[in-house]
């Protein structure tokens, strides 16, 4: 996906509504110094960014995960977020500093959030076939919390971890794809799992099955995440034929 250029720091001036904090340049020297009507030097006071409440803050994040979600992130503009948002433009700027900070808070605290309840199950000692089931379970409670930033990392993290800021996201992929992988290789060698099995395939196989669950999944459905978990488990690893 071609990237588009971030915006100038002249199109952010007109985003917003005129000086003010945030990306917009102060509009005194470069010392702060400025003169009054009268002529006399004046010092300014540079302003800051406004820190947001943590629940305003989050609900700005969930918005903007939507957004980036529904429209990709190089098309969804901080216009579009911000409308979405029901605020100015240049009023999210006093929350955030850019378009790419916003996605990485969002991704950061998907991924920070799944590797904690992933290292938990891993550290558990249990058999393959129970950290499994405990791997897929965790995942299908992270799409429960998180599942606009799933669609988002599952659309964009191949490009953006081309990015410096994003290279996160490979190591992430790396660790994840070394804990399934040691799961299913762990069971095959123990007798939890078939012998025959092709773990890469399997591992495949069984990641796609659990995450594209994030297209469809919507929170607060007919099902519990723990009991789509247990159905997905029920046909991954006892099938879904009757037998003799």
């Amino acid at each position: 996906m071609p990237e588009a250029p971030e915006p100038s720091e002249a199109e952010r001036v007109s985003a917003g509504p005129g000086p003010g904090p945030g990306p917009w340049p102060d509009r005194t020297s470069a010392g702060g110094l400025g003169r009054d009507q009268n002529g006399h030097v004046a010092t300014t006071k540079k302003k800051t960014q406004v820190s947001a409440s943590p629940e305003r803050r989050r609900e700005l994040l969930g918005t903007a995960a939507e957004v980036f979600a529904a429209h990709g992130y190089n098309a969804t503009t901080v216009r579009r977020i911000a409308d979405e948002a029901g605020m100015l433009a240049g009023s999210l700027y006093y929350h955030f500093d850019s378009k790419e900070s916003i996605l990485d808070e969002i991704l950061s605290a998907f991924l920070d959030e799944l590797w904690a309840g992933y290292d938990a199950v891993l550290a558990a000692g249990l058999g393959p076939r129970e950290t499994l089931e405990a791997l897929v379970t965790e995942s299908f409670r992270e799409i429960d919390r998180h599942r606009a930033a799933v669609a988002i990392y599952q659309k964009e993290s191949r490009h953006l971890s081309a990015r410096p800021r994003f290279r996160y996201l490979a190591d992430s992929q790396q660790r994840f794809e070394k804990a399934w992988l040691g799961t299913l290789e762990r069971g095959a060698a123990s007798g939890a799992f078939r012998g025959d099995l092709d773990v890469r395939l399997t591992y495949r196989f069984v990641r796609d099955t659990v995450w594209v669950a994030a297209s469809w999944y919507r929170p607060g459905g007919h099902h519990s995440p723990e009991e789509i978990a247990r159905q997905y488990l029920s046909m991954v690893l006892d099938g879904i034929a009757v037998r003799d």
